[in-house]
């Protein structure tokens, strides 16, 4: 049977459908085992556990060692960087990759020692460099899980995958945040780099609970088997020219432009008013939407099939765009606890639809990280912009004016979801599931 895909520019329609696919191959797909399943679990928990160490609580311990915004601003700016030049390489890294695991392995030993670095010596030397080596860590991280949640599961379970990776990369930032949060409390912000490092330890030995022959190197790669396949659906330029591939692209630079630096600047504000306290409040503001991004996060996978991916597109950019205004206008530091429910439903449905949607995008091209590095090139953009933009209108005109300007760069993004990006959903793949089901 033969798999294809048409793209819009000949289909002349905003969809982007499957036609003729083969639910038998799709459906003979082995079954992963529990222990790998589990291991995916547990690698991604832990990896959250990792990462929540960087971001905001960086923002919270370079403020005590006195560094100004426009300095803090500069670091997290060098992050956004380093990920706008590494992520298309490091998607290219992981599509010619034989081992996935063994690329996430060294990763997360770079990832460690960065968060030691910090711990160590926070000279603006040391800092800059940890940030460009955790940055560059972090390009091949985000392709390699996805790609090994698609070589183990396949493409008509995927969505489901994604759903389940955000909850338990929730859970994994939420209970990292409590006790990070924690120790940052009753012994000092240093401290939470320590604990960084060491939970870089189980990190490493969940991934190797993942069994290396059942993740599908070709499925890693969004590889499907053809009887007569189109050349042009494997050219890496006609990936690149797809225009819902552009469109989501440019959406999710919008997105970072108006997310990344709202967490830096409230944990800020929040140390300005009350220092004793602020290492508890920025805890509970990343605890709060990781529990609802807990919840909710494998209704997402689900919904996305049954609604499609715009709806669940407009909720997220809608979420934002409400958060930041309600950072410009709330003054109550225990509020902004409150507020973060709506970072919660933003992070919910674009932790499963990023992935998701690049899988509709890139489906049977083999370029699937490679299209995941172009939209987390996007991001890197978004973030780089934001961190240092948001800065710097915060240190000149206010908080208020920068959240008021990065609630507007959301609603941006809103009206571009809603009036130019196309439906993804393959409504092939949809019944190809439910025969196989």
């Amino acid at each position: 049977m033969l798999l294809s895909r048409k793209p819009d520019h000949e289909k002349g329609e905003g969809r982007v459908e499957q036609d003729n696919v083969a639910a038998p191959v799709l459906a003979g797909i082995p079954a992963p085992s529990r222990r790998s399943l589990r291991g995916l679990d547990w690698f991604i928990f832990f990896l959250a556990d990792v990462q929540t160490g960087f971001g905001p609580f960086i923002a919270v311990y370079l403020t005590t060692q006195k560094w100004t915004q426009v300095e803090i601003g500069f670091v997290l700016s060098i992050g956004g960087i380093v990920a706008l030049i590494g992520q298309m390489p490091g998607g290219a890294i992981i599509d010619a990759a034989k081992s996935e695991r063994l690329v996430a392995a060294l990763a997360i030993a770079t990832i460690g020692c960065c968060a030691l670095a910090y711990a160590a010596m926070p000279i603006f030397a040391v800092v800059v460099t940890a940030a460009t080596l955790h940055a560059a860590a972090s390009c091949v991280l985000g392709p390699a899980i996805a790609a090994i949640s698609l070589g183990l599961v396949g493409p008509l379970a995927i969505g489901e995958r994604l759903g389940r990776n955000a909850r338990f990369a929730s859970l994994g930032n939420g209970v990292a945040a409590a006790v990070m949060g924690t120790a940052g409390y009753l012994l000092s912000s240093r401290s939470v780099f320590l604990v960084t490092f060491l939970l870089a330890i189980p990190t490493l030995i969940a991934l190797s609970r993942i069994r290396e022959e059942e993740v599908d190197i070709a499925r890693c790669h969004g590889e499907m088997p053809r009887e007569a396949p189109e050349p042009g659906d494997t050219n890496i330029w006609h990936l690149i020219r797809q225009r819902p591939l552009i469109v989501f692209a440019l959406s999710v630079l919008l997105l970072q432009l108006a997310n990344a630096s709202m967490m830096p600047l409230m944990a800020s504000a929040v140390t300005a008013r009350s220092s004793q306290w602020a290492t508890v409040l920025v805890a509970f503001c990343i605890v709060v939407p990781q529990a609802i991004v807990a919840l909710l996060s494998p209704s997402v996978g689900r919904k996305a099939q049954a609604w499609g991916r715009r709806p669940l597109l407009l909720i997220g950019f809608g979420a934002l765009a409400i958060r930041g205004v309600l950072f410009a206008t709330v003054r109550d530091p225990y509020l902004l606890v409150a507020v973060q429910v709506f970072d919660g439903i933003t992070a919910a449905v674009f932790a499963v639809m990023i992935p998701l949607i690049v899988a509709d995008v890139a489906f049977g091209s083999g370029h699937f990280n490679l299209a995941q590095g172009i939209v987390g090139t996007a991001t890197g953009i978004g973030a780089s912009l934001s961190t240092a933009l948001g800065g710097y209108v915060s240190d000149k005109f206010g908080n208020a004016t920068a959240f008021f300007g990065l609630a507007s760069v959301a609603a941006t993004g809103l009206l571009l979801i809603l009036f130019v990006m196309p439906e993804t959903r393959r409504a092939g793949m949809a019944a190809a599931k439910e025969m196989a089901g």
